[in-house]
């Protein structure tokens, strides 16, 4: 039972509804400076329309709303811009490295014709999924030498979870949202967290498709000590990332319930903005 797929499922779904509610909030008023549109529903119209026209503290609101939101798409566009050149340049990186005979006697021997997957010629150690619209594994000629069959198969299915489950765009998405909507704790704390259950539910993926705990467990530790033993070669995301800690717990104690906890602060903070900007909207209909 994906019960780690739910949690991340929830997690990103939360992050998105708030995410649209106060980008739609902040499109119409954008609609309404620069065509002149009249809004009945808008929370930072409603802003403007508690201080009498003209004044001091009218333009004061108009600056801060209008920085607010000034500083959400210029983040936004600034982000994906940047996100978009890495990800050729580190595509074109990668594509120089592949080794085509041993990335072709990996998909034939694991049966993978149909995925997207990559293995490079590399020292270090590395399992990550790359891109956004047609994610692709990548896997290092040094992982295949260190792991064994099983360890191997364990790690291509957690990692064919990340392709499928479009995990890179996700928490690209889930970074976007808490920087730009910083105001809203509650992003954050979405963000944080999904990155350590989208591990947790792609492990739970690999045991499922493997049929053993025995594999993946024995693939987290031999990176981790090789690891530890050459700090020059670090782990990529992500197979073996800072989540590692979580991922061991629940292969040692699967029935466990690893705490995924909000900070009551970040609640209280959240709901107080949310509240306020629904209150602003009643307000504005009446």
């Amino acid at each position: 039972m994906m019960i780690w797929r739910k949690k991340s499922s929830f997690v990103f779904s939360i992050s998105v509804i708030v995410a649209v509610f106060v980008w739609g909030q902040m499109g119409m008023y954008l609609a309404h400076l620069m065509f002149d549109i009249n809004l009945r529903m808008n929370i930072f119209k409603f802003c403007l329309s508690l201080f009498k026209e003209n004044s001091f503290y009218y333009f004061l609101m108009i600056i801060l709303l209008n920085a607010i939101i000034a500083h959400s798409v210029l983040l936004t566009g600034i982000k994906s811009i940047k996100q978009f050149v890495r990800s050729r340049r580190f595509k074109s990186k990668i594509m120089s490295l592949q080794n085509i005979t041993l990335t072709e006697q990996i998909k034939k021997e694991y049966q993978l014709q149909q995925q997207n997957i990559v293995i490079i010629d590399h020292d270090q150690l590395m399992a990550f999924t790359l891109g956004f619209r047609n994610p692709r594994i990548v896997l290092s000629s040094a992982l295949i030498r260190l792991l064994d069959e099983y360890e191997l198969e364990a790690v291509l299915e957690h990692e064919t979870f990340h392709q499928n489950n479009y995990d890179s765009i996700k928490i690209f998405m889930l970074q976007i949202i808490s920087q730009t909507l910083w105001f809203i704790p509650l992003t954050k704390w979405t963000y944080e967290n999904y990155k350590i259950i989208s591990e947790l539910s792609a492990d739970e993926y690999a045991i499922t498709k493997t049929g053993s705990e025995l594999g993946l467990s024995s693939a987290l530790l031999k990176l981790i000590k090789n690891y530890f033993n050459d700090r020059t070669a670090p782990i990529l995301a992500h197979f073996a990332d800072s989540t590692v800690n979580y991922r061991l717990q629940q292969l040692v104690e699967p029935k466990s319930s690893i705490p995924v906890k909000l900070k009551t602060s970040a609640i209280v903070i959240s709901i107080q903005v949310l509240l306020i900007f629904m209150s602003m909207i009643v307000l504005a209909i009446t």
